[in-house]
């Protein structure tokens, strides 16, 4: 089974882009993050002509999650299970694919270091911790992809030595990475290589793309029983190429049965 995930930067603007990488990748779940689509406007019948059943959890605003799947789509399940007022921002979306618990986040950006959202940022990844706690086990199949907004070292970030005080690359940013960890995720990437210089996002700006200069921050974080079952994994830099990219590329894991 081949799982992705993959930041679309909106949905409507890269129908196209999707569609060819789904087509040539044949993805068997893909953890889709920022739709920037309502729940009314998503595609489901597009998806299911293709083959994929699809749920979605979006406002039509800066975010949106969803996964399509050719596995079937068990127990959905919107926003946290923490039982805690609802998140104001649709985030994360969860489901059963094919015997795996996936879910796909998107994780704030954090904006500036000390600003709200920032604190914001901090505490949604303390919830998913305690989502995780509350409806996985980690001695389970479960897979927690997308957009994390987080490096996870030095190595996934184009210019470590940068004093300038941002957000992505904080210490408690990745503490609270670490706390999945903690938990019991695996950053499965990281099974397969070991190198720096290896990144899932790039900014449109200054030609960053082609000059490297890069995040690593599109992760598929699995439980240790899953990522033991794990065969290759992937950055497709390939999709970032070509005619209206989206700034992320999608990253794959494919998982022995």
């Amino acid at each position: 089974m081949r799982i992705a995930t993959w930041n679309v930067n909106s949905l409507n603007a890269r129908m196209e882009r999707v569609d060819e990488w789904l087509d040539y990748a044949c993805p068997d779940v893909v953890l889709l993050q920022e739709t920037k689509m309502s729940d009314e406007r998503f595609p489901y019948d597009h998806y299911s002509r293709q083959g994929y059943e699809s749920v979605h959890f979006g406002e039509g605003r800066w975010n949106g999650v969803a996964i399509l799947s050719r596995v079937g789509i068990k127990d959905p399940l919107t926003g946290f299970a923490d039982g805690e007022d609802a998140d104001p921002e649709a985030r994360i979306i969860s489901g059963t694919c094919g015997g795996v618990r996936v879910s796909s986040v998107y994780v704030p950006n954090g904006r500036e270091v000390d600003h709200d959202h920032y604190r914001y940022k901090l505490s949604w990844l303390g919830r998913l911790r305690t989502h995780l706690e509350i409806s996985c086990d980690p001695d389970d199949l479960v897979l927690v992809g997308g957009d994390y907004n987080v490096c996870p070292d030095d190595r996934d970030v184009w210019d470590p030595m940068n004093p300038a005080p941002r957000t992505h690359v904080t210490s408690k940013e990745r503490a609270a990475l670490a706390d999945l960890v903690d938990w019991g995720l695996v950053d499965v990437f990281r099974q397969f290589y070991e190198d720096e210089g290896l990144y899932s996002w790039w900014d449109y700006r200054d030609g960053a793309f082609h000059k490297k200069m890069g995040l690593r921050i599109d992760l598929l974080m699995a439980s240790a029983a899953l990522a033991k079952r794990a065969t290759f994994c992937l950055v497709d830099r390939t999709a970032r190429k070509g005619t209206k990219p989206s700034d992320h590329a999608p990253v794959f894991v494919d998982i022995d049965s």
